[in-house]
């Protein structure tokens, strides 16, 4: 399974994560995201960007704004990456209690 590292990166910065988080509880404008945040709205603009670019967030325009919401299959990759640890400590798991049943 390919590591997800756009993903992984677009989350790792701590301003992206925040915005990622509102987004996920409410869509919304880049200035009111700004106004939640100690950065200024181009910063804010250049972080969705990112967030954007990763698959993470979409945009659509209402008037002369753009609304950010989050993307909902855009954790898909991160998940089925993460998905494949689970899975394989599972059948360790899983293997261990056989073994330990056999004995």
């Amino acid at each position: 399974m390919t590591y997800p590292k756009a993903l992984i990166t677009a989350l790792a910065d701590d301003t992206r994560r925040h915005l990622f988080e509102r987004l996920a509880a409410k869509p919304s404008s880049v200035a009111d995201l700004a106004r939640a945040l100690p950065v200024s709205q181009p910063a804010v603009s250049q972080h969705l960007k990112v967030l954007r670019e990763a698959g993470l967030v979409t945009h659509h325009e209402e008037g002369r704004r753009r609304i950010y919401a989050i993307d909902p299959q855009g954790l898909g990759p991160l998940r089925a990456w993460l998905d494949q640890f689970w899975d394989e400590q599972l059948a360790a798991f899983k293997q261990a209690v056989e073994r330990e049943d056999e004995t």
